[in-house]
């Protein structure tokens, strides 16, 4: 019989590969030469907007739609390229969606065991019971999804997804259907035991507090393509531009020209580097990179503060500048500043970009 100790030894090998991935719907390009390398063990994340190519990216992979351009390798083992198909059920694929999919006439130990038809009937059983344990929901065996919570069902769909034991763990949005405590809890949950079973594992969501808890890798998709893959780290120290820049909560924006290297904002010139002379650029600053301080004669900016919300050791404040524009700040520090009072402000470079304007190089 499998144990959680056999489950986490099981191997998985060179995990998934797509390479030069393009897809249209009659005239229209949906994705854009997508390459992709999700080792065994790691879970990688897509994000972006509706519309921009993330779930048919995983259909792709999955073998639900035709595969027009590219080529997609599972556990070392080519399984589509143009002229070329392995089917669905034969890719050795773990998929979980936001609404579960659970068969309603199956019971929960006949769902999990829904893809081990091929299994003598005494290993299903056994393969059955621990994924169930394994999941917290050996009890309910013999129940109906219908009698079960929105919890309840999706560690049901993770164990029936584990169940034949997958090359690859595809998730489209599969915990937005949570309300969002149980959200991060069946997460977490479901995150560590793809961890300790090595499964690969591609997830999509249009969530950045999601991508930025789960991902090993985060890739960036905008207009069909990935615009910048990386650590949640080195998306945020370093974003490609002004999508990513924003990915990680709402940003202030300023629309500058050069001169003289730098870029004029109402909160004090910012340097441009790499940008020409007279070039139209936005600068990007975000709320946590303002540093307040009780307003000196000599400040060179000034601001009023319009708007404190306490959440927590969280601190959200909207500020007036001299000129009329607002501006977002966000501090973890504690701030004795109350909205009416005027405050000094200083940029903290680290949390300052700039980039081309649209349209313009």
């Amino acid at each position: 019989m499998a144990t959680a100790a056999t489950l986490a030894r099981e191997p998985r090998r060179q995990g998934l590969r797509v390479v030069g991935l393009s897809h249209r719907y009659g005239p229209r390009r949906v994705i854009e030469r997508i390459d992709l390398d999700v080792p065994p063990g790691e879970v990688h994340c897509l994000v972006g907007p509706s519309g921009c190519g993330k779930t048919t990216i995983l259909r792709l992979i999955a073998g639900l739609e035709p595969l027009q351009e590219g080529e997609i390798a599972i556990g070392g083992r080519l399984v589509a390229r143009p002229g070329f198909a392995v089917p669905p059920e034969r890719r050795r694929v773990g998929l979980m969606f936001q609404d579960f999919a659970l068969f309603p006439h199956l019971s929960v130990a006949e769902n999990v065991a829904f893809g081990l038809a091929d299994r003598p009937r005494p290993e299903r059983a056994a393969r059955v019971r621990d994924l169930l344990r394994r999941v917290g929901m050996e009890r309910f065996a013999e129940v109906y999804p219908h009698t079960l919570s929105g919890g309840e069902q999706q560690r049901v769909a993770l164990a029936r997804a584990l169940a034949p034991s997958p090359d690859l763990m595809l998730l489209d949005e599969a915990f937005s259907a949570l309300d969002t405590t149980l959200r991060a809890q069946i997460r977490e949950e479901t995150i560590a035991i793809l961890k300790e079973t090595g499964t690969p594992t591609l997830l999509v969501t249009h969530d950045a507090e999601e991508a930025v808890r789960v991902g090993d890798r985060i890739h960036a998709m905008e207009g069909g393509r990935i615009v910048q893959s990386g650590t949640a780290a080195e998306l945020y120290a370093r974003p490609a531009d002004l999508f990513v820049a924003g990915f990680f909560g709402p940003v202030n924006r300023f629309r500058a020209r050069v001169a003289d290297g730098t870029a004029a904002t109402p909160l004090g010139a910012v340097p441009a580097p790499g940008h020409a002379p007279g070039s139209a650029v936005e600068v990007v600053v975000r709320p946590e990179g303002l540093e307040l301080a009780r307003a000196r004669p000599q400040a060179a900016v000034r601001a009023i503060v319009v708007e404190r919300r306490d959440l927590g050791p969280l601190h959200l404040l909207q500020l007036r500048l001299a000129d009329g524009t607002l501006v977002k700040v966000r501090k973890l520090q504690p701030l004795a500043i109350a909205p009416g009072e005027e405050v000094e402000v200083r940029l903290d470079p680290a949390h300052v970009f700039v980039y081309p304007s649209a349209g313009e190089g």
